[in-house]
Parts: C-alpha cells; sequence; structure tokens
C-alpha cells in the first residue's frame, strides 16, 4: 500500500455539463498508483479507471462500470466529429452488442485488460494487513472496497434487477445527458405495437404496474443504493412506454420517488426524470398530462418511437402506424415543446442504407412543414437498424439528413441497464 495515494470524499462537478476532457460528478474516493487512477462512488464501489503507462490506448480516456456491472470504455474518437455525431465529446465503447456503427473495441486491447488485471490485484493488496495501519477513516473506506469484489459487484446487479423485476434492454437516448446514470424505477411492461424491426423490446402485453409494486420498488431501490443515493439527480420510469400508464401512476411514481430518493438533496443538482413514450400514448396524454408533468419537481425528457413516416416503410418495420398518425404526433411534439418549460419531447428514426428514399425524404418533409425555422428544444435521434453494418454509407446519410434538419439530430447510441 505504500505506492498507493488514496484521496476521500472528493467533491466533483455538481451539474452534467458538456466538457472534452475527462469529469466526474458527486462525491467519490480514489486511489492512484503510478500505472493507474481507481476512483469509487460512496458505497466503495469501482465507478472508473483510468490509465497512465505507455500501454493505455489514450491519456484522456476511461473505463466505467456501470449499475448493471457492465464496464464502457470512454474513446476521445475525434472530439469534434464525435460532438457532431452523438452530442458528446466521447465515444462510450461498449462491452456487448448494441446498434453501434462503430467497430471498435478497446476493452480487448492489452492495456484495458492488464487495467482489470491490475484491479484485481488492487483487491488483493487492501485486504493485507498494511492496511491496518491507516487511519480510521480510510480503515472504513479500504473495507467497503474489498467487501466489492467483481463477484460481489456481479450480484449487486442481479440484485437491482430483481428489485425493478426486469434487465433494462434500452435506455432513451436523453440519458446521455446524465451519463446514463440513472435510478431506474419500473412503473410498466411490455409494449402497444410489438414491431416487427425491434430486437430489443418485450414481448408481453403491455401492463401496468399496481401502486404497491412501484412503492415497493422505491423502498427496495432506496437499500441499494444507500449511501450512493445522494450521487444521482435522475430517475428513469420505465419500461418500454412508461407514458401508456397514466398520468396518475406517473405522478405517483415520480413524486414518491423525489422525496423518498431525497433528490432535492443530490449532490448534483437539477433532478431529471425520463421516460419512453408512443405515439398513442404521446396522442392520448394531450395538454391535461403534459401540463401535470410540467408541474412535477423535475425537468422531464419524453423520448417517442416515430421510427418513419413512410407508409412503405412502416409496413416493412411491421408498425401498426399509418404516415397521418406520425404526423400528428409529430406535430404534437411541437406543440408541447413550444408551450411547456420544463417538459421536452423528443422523436427516434430508424437509419438503415437498405431502407427506401422516400423514407429519408419522408422524415425531411415533416420537419419542413411543421417547422419554419430551427429549434433548439426536441432533438431527433436516428437509430441504426442492426442489419447495418457499413458505416461510411450510414453516416453519409445521417449526415446528409442532419444538415437539413431543423432539429438537433444526433445518433442514437443503444445502452443497457
Amino acid at each position: 500500500m505504500d505506492s498507493y495515494e488514496i484521496t476521500l470524499d472528493k467533491p466533483g462537478a455538481d451539474r452534467f455539463v458538456k466538457e472534452s476532457y475527462p469529469i466526474r460528478y458527486g462525491r467519490f474516493s480514489e486511489i492512484r498508483t503510478p500505472e493507474y487512477l481507481f476512483q469509487f462512488d460512496l458505497n466503495g464501489e469501482i465507478r472508473f479507471i483510468r490509465g497512465f503507462s505507455k500501454n493505455w490506448p489514450h491519456p484522456s480516456e476511461w473505463l466505467k462500470r456501470t449499475d448493471a456491472n457492465d464496464w464502457v470504455y470512454y474513446s476521445v474518437g475525434g472530439y469534434n466529429g464525435m460532438f457532431y455525431i452523438l452530442g458528446e465529446y466521447y465515444l462510450p465503447c461498449l462491452s456487448y452488442k448494441s446498434n453501434s456503427i462503430w467497430q471498435y473495441h478497446p476493452v480487448t486491447k492489452s492495456g484495458v485488460q492488464e487495467a482489470f488485471t491490475a484491479w484485481d490485484r488492487l483487491q488483493s493488496d487492501i485486504t493485507t494487513p498494511t492496511a491496518n495501519e491507516a487511519s480510521e477513516k480510510i480503515k472504513q473506506f479500504l473495507t467497503k472496497v474489498s467487501h466489492n469484489s467483481s463477484a460481489a459487484l456481479a450480484n449487486r446487479a442481479q440484485r437491482l434487477h430483481k428489485i425493478i423485476g426486469t434487465r433494462i434492454s434500452v435506455l432513451p437516448p436523453d440519458t446521455r445527458h446524465v451519463d446514463y446514470n440513472v435510478i431506474p424505477l419500473m412503473i410498466a411492461d411490455g409494449c402497444l405495437y410489438h414491431c416487427d424491426f425491434c430486437c430489443i423490446k418485450t414481448k408481453n402485453k403491455f401492463q401496468p404496474r399496481s401502486e404497491d409494486n412501484i412503492l415497493q420498488q422505491i423502498r427496495q431501490l432506496k437499500a441499494f443504493y444507500t449511501e450512493n443515493l445522494s450521487n444521482y439527480n435522475a430517475l428513469f420510469l420505465g419500461n418500454h412506454d412508461a407514458l401508456a400508464a397514466g398520468g396518475e401512476l406517473i405522478q405517483l411514481a415520480a413524486r414518491k420517488a423525489y422525496a423518498s430518493f431525497n433528490l432535492e438533496k443530490s449532490h448534483i443538482k437539477n433532478p431529471i426524470l425520463f421516460l419512453f413514450g408512443s405515439v398513442d400514448s404521446l396522442l392520448s396524454g394531450k395538454d391535461k398530462l403534459m401540463a401535470a408533468m410540467n408541474e412535477l419537481p423535475y425537468y422531464t425528457y419524453i423520448n417517442i418511437g416515430f421510427e418513419s413516416a413512410d407508409a412503405a416503410t412502416l409496413n416493412h418495420l411491421k408498425k401498426p402506424l399509418d404516415p397521418a398518425k406520425i404526423r400528428e404526433a409529430f406535430q404534437m411534439m411541437i406543440h408541447v415543446n413550444n408551450q411547456f418549460d420544463k417538459v421536452e419531447i423528443t422523436g427516434n428514426f430508424i437509419l438503415g442504407e437498405t431502407l427506401s428514399h422516400n423514407h429519408t425524404r419522408s422524415l425531411i418533409d415533416l420537419m419542413n412543414s411543421c417547422l419554419d425555422r430551427y429549434s433548439g428544444k426536441g432533438a431527433l435521434y436516428l437509430s441504426p437498424l442492426n442489419t447495418s453494418k457499413k458505416q461510411r454509407e450510414m453516416l453519409s446519410q445521417f449526415v446528409a439528413i442532419k444538415n437539413l434538419s431543423r432539429l438537433p439530430m444526433y445518433l442514437y447510441l443503444i445502452q443497457r441497464l
């Protein structure tokens, strides 16, 4: 332990920002060695690893461990170009299959693999008697870290999924604004449409959760996150169409969670609520639901799956909607974003090199007919189909659409929890 430098309860940024350099949020502790920086949350769980050796791919890149116990490598990927494409300065390189068009897997590189070995070695070192010479606070910290072995962290992820009753196959794209750090609370299961092209949603029939189940989740989540709860400022109401659960259930879940999790006192300011919605749940909610959500103690992002405004493409996707309803919901999105200052609706459309030209043309026409000028509120996310493999063609198609867009537009990189 003589070569380790330990810093406890280090303050990070108190709000999420877009920066082209590594930044940490909330409160954390760290152990620095000559080769690596290990950073831990308030429960003593490893969260970030950053390398200093020549074998580390880039000095500004790092590994992050999620609550689902997935390791994600953050690559600079060419700062300016990445921000144009994703709205973020870093490219999250996932350790599992997703819809990313980038075939880059730094986790397999020797320099990154050595970091995992160093983490295992650190776990062994801090359980040795030399740690007894440390101060009482450092002893307590090292005890927490030693209890959070790789096996223990895998078990914690399973416990989280058991509490909410599912594994989250996809988070809303807007959760990028909080680096995907959300507390998940399920208020409904299943989906209204069961589109044929979708490989991530459940085949179960849509069913709201009971109030008792939601309140039980809140109690168990509070016990699960314990000390580190104060490092969260964001809530995800799941799963694939929480908006369809209705205003009463959304209000109950959002307000009870806000109070129980003490989000007002979070180390990170500006509480945010995220949820998915469908075309039909958006249209059925009308202004009454949006007005109620505007009164919640959050800034709320609602992400809607439009997919396409072209009849042939919708039919190809087996999405049971017609272009007229897509247009009506798109107009509703524009209306809500103009009318309510604390609610922002964003939309998803698909991207694929094999789709008809009418798909792209219909999206551009939809924006042009509903907007007479550029608006910075209400981003559109283009999601590459999992059958799309040609990176150059996909990026060219994306840039061509983005250059004509009257709304912010980014690629949708699917992340799970």
